[in-house]
């Protein structure tokens, strides 16, 4: 054997071996048990980042699975994540002095198509060197045609039963990246800022002060509320306002959203401007004034000095304005919670716009039920909790979005009476309503989660069409049939709301089943020092380069090891180099054990570096509880080994893979290694085919307790083994305890 594992040059061609001789497709063999998962689909428009390696975990239960014999199928996909993709290609068109507005709607998509596709094969192949047993043979994209007809068959569905409306009401809208977000894709940031006391004057009257964090909005004010319990106010109820620097009068009414104890107890009512403010203004039927365009600046609605000035610049000429003509009466400090684009971080603006709403509510209860019958059950069980906890605080949910990339929505309007017709993809011939056939589809988009909410049963329905006949019923099975519900759904916790519960209620109504039977959610990498990585913090890691610096086995193993069930993972290089090291102690502890075969045998190595012939193991007795000569180590090694072996299933099963790993890690460096080795040292010099027996029975059980954590490196010492079968470890069998 070499002197090390040489992971550069052994590793891509063992995982070329694994793909090529088909050990990442299930057996066509429908009277075994089924295992499946559908690997959250990675962005398809950049590089793997570290978080992507902790598909290691959906790894390890692929590959326990297969050596358990069931027929496993682990399918790969990418998404195309319509704003985040169009998102990046704009910042690549702006290194080139370029913008999306530089591009009709067909070539945009069309150049963007292609940047994701040299991509896409890119991040394949990056998953391929972390050592990911997908079947590729059933690769998916979420705009696969296949896929994009049942997405609209579903969207369809939800309207034809009346699930989807169409409405105008205000949405978190970034001025900068063009379009609108769903509640859940808003990030919140607490900051410092202003409150300001402005005078509104009464009509034939003084002043009533009111407290805002946006001036610059009250050119859109149509009410001021005061709470109908407020004694300071009671008399001004129905009263007239004037807007400062402006000759608008507005009423005063009545509604308990305002609160007393907040800056004077009255509120400036803004409908298109504020989501609050928008449900006061529908209670009292008052009018919707949007005074703040798409672009992000004060239109014409407003005075003229004002016009075409970006938010922050409105507002501070607004309070100039305020204070030159006496309507401002102070500004105090004020802790606010301002809602951000997680990727441009522009503050969002909430503007009214005409966008296709699903109404979630009724898709809950059966949600819930599925889970309060432990239909579905999560690791770690803390999380059941708090997906029920969402699940129950949905909001109707935005599915429109302002960008090329993606799924075009298929609703047509007929611009001569209005009406929208719902298809399932296809355009309509005429309106049904009038007969014109003068009809424009909606420019529109689905937002990315709506296709991905459908992931699970939308790649199986789309998958293989070939046909397996179960030998007992006799009827022909394809991908759905047989591997839904998924087995699995493994991802970050982080994503627990936006996509986890989406997937729960939308599986649900288009199947009349669940999604997945577990969900296992792991932690998030943080760096040694517990922060979260990011670009701005400096502190992210390539997995590539850590692959290429210490190979992938050792990658793998560093995530695991010493993590509690869902824990965020304290990334260091050192962790990666302590696993590194014992890959080489995993190596080493082979060579010995082949030396020591060579010894007792008193033969050479034929070309193929093998002791002997596989089918031929005459010499070398393997072993059995009955193996004559065993000494006391002999049985307490292999006892530990059979201990460890239940030990390492049960965590399997109960979804504690780092616990797994870490007993397996104690055990085979200190307990074999360690002790056991050092103990029958001079046994073995003598000629001692027992000892070499139960060496040779405690390493190959090792290596395949290993395996689905350092795949490379324990295929690579499998070869080199005598064994009985002359298979590969991927789907060699699971220990068992004799």
């Amino acid at each position: 054997m070499d002197t090390r594992f040489d992971f550069k040059n052994e590793e891509g061609k063992i995982y070329e071996e694994w793909e090529t001789s088909g050990y990442f497709k299930p057996v066509d063999d429908t009277d075994k048990p089924t295992f499946s998962i559908i690997l959250p689909p990675p962005n398809a428009n950049a590089d793997l980042h570290l978080g992507h390696a902790m598909y290691v975990i959906e790894d390890i239960m692929a590959r326990y699975h297969r050596m358990k014999g069931d027929s496993v199928l682990w399918l790969p996909g990418a998404d195309h994540a319509g704003f985040e993709t169009q998102f990046v290609y704009e910042k690549h068109l702006a290194k080139m002095g370029k913008s999306r507005f530089d591009f009709d709607r067909d070539t945009l998509f069309k150049d963007i198509w292609d940047f994701v596709q040299k991509n896409r094969g890119v991040m394949e192949n990056q998953l391929r060197r972390l050592g990911f047993s997908l079947d590729w043979s059933r690769k998916k994209f979420t705009l696969d045609p296949e896929i994009q007809k049942i997405v609209y068959a579903t969207f369809k569905k939800l309207y034809d039963d009346g699930l989807i409306y169409r409405g105008q009401r205000l949405v978190n809208y970034c001025t900068k990246c063009g379009t609108s977000f769903s509640d859940l894709e808003v990030k919140h940031e607490e900051v410092e800022g202003k409150l300001y006391f402005i005078k509104y004057p009464i009509i034939n009257s003084n002043s009533i002060i009111v407290a805002t964090t946006r001036p610059e909005t009250m050119f859109g004010d149509v009410a001021i509320a005061v709470h109908p319990d407020d004694a300071r106010y009671k008399n001004l109820i129905g009263k007239r306002v004037q807007i400062p620097l402006t000759e608008k009068e507005i009423p005063i009414i009545a509604d308990a959203y305002a609160k007393q104890e907040f800056g004077t107890g009255a509120v400036k009512i803004t409908p298109a401007h504020d989501v609050n403010d928008y449900e006061v203004g529908q209670r009292h039927h008052l009018e919707v004034i949007q005074i703040i365009g798409f672009n992000g600046k004060l239109n014409e609605k407003v005075p003229e000095q004002f016009r075409n000035l970006n938010v922050l610049a409105g507002r501070e000429k607004v309070v100039e304005e305020l204070q030159k003509n006496g309507f401002l009466e102070k500004i105090e400090n004020h802790k606010m919670v301002l809602s951000k684009c997680y990727r441009c971080n522009r503050i969002l603006e909430p503007l009214p716009l005409p966008q296709w709403f699903l109404s979630v509510k009724p898709l809950i209860k059966p949600a819930l039920d599925a889970i309060e019958k432990n239909e579905i059950m999560f690791y770690p069980a803390s999380r059941r909790q708090q997906v029920i906890d969402w699940l129950n605080n949905f909001h109707d949910w935005n599915i429109s979005r302002q960008v090329v990339w993606g799924m075009r929505i298929p609703a047509w309007k007929c611009t001569k009476c209005n009406n929208w017709i719902i298809t399932n993809g296809e355009k309509p011939a005429k309106c049904p309503k009038c007969g014109s056939a003068d009809l424009q589809q909606d420019p529109d988009t689905f937002d990315t989660w709506f296709s991905s909410g459908q992931w699970p049963f939308a790649t199986l329905m789309s998958g293989s069409k070939s046909k397996i006949k179960n030998q007992k019923s006799k009827k022909e099975n394809g991908d759905f049939e047989r591997f839904y519900p998924t087995s699995v759904m493994e991802t970050a916790y982080d994503i627990l709301h936006i996509w986890v519960c989406r997937m729960i209620f939308m599986g649900i109504y288009a199947t009349g089943k669940i999604p997945f039977k577990n969900v296992y959610f792991h932690g998030l990498l943080r760096d040694s020092k517990g922060q979260k990585m990011s670009k701005s913090k400096g502190n992210v890691v390539n997995p590539l380069d850590m692959v290429d610096k210490y190979g992938a086995d050792a990658l793998r193993a560093s995530l695991l090891f010493g993590i509690g069930q869902g824990a965020d993972v304290p990334f260091s290089e050192e962790r990666v180099r302590a696993m590194r090291n014992f890959v080489t102690k995993i190596w080493n502890m082979g060579r010995f054990l082949d030396g020591s075969i060579v010894q007792l045998l008193n033969c050479s190595k034929d070309d193929n570096n093998r002791t002997i012939e596989q089918s031929n193991n005459d010499f070398l007795p393997f072993y059995t509880k009955d193996l004559a000569g065993q000494k006391p180590e002999d049985k307490q090694i292999v006892e530990e080994l059979e201990k460890l072996i239940a030990s390492v299933t049960q965590n399997f099963e109960k979804y504690e893979f780092s616990k797994a790993f870490d007993m397996t890690y104690e055990f085979t460096w200190h307990r074999f290694a360690d002790w056991y080795i050092e103990t029958v040292k001079e046994r073995l010099k003598n000629g001692d085919k027992t000892a070499v027996s139960v060496l040779h029975h405690v390493f190959l059980n090792c290596l395949k307790l290993l395996h689905p954590f350092m795949p490379f490196v324990t295929e690579a010492l499998w070869e080199q083994m005598p064994r009985k079968r002359d298979e590969m470890l991927i789907v060699s069998q699971w220990p068992k305890i004799n």
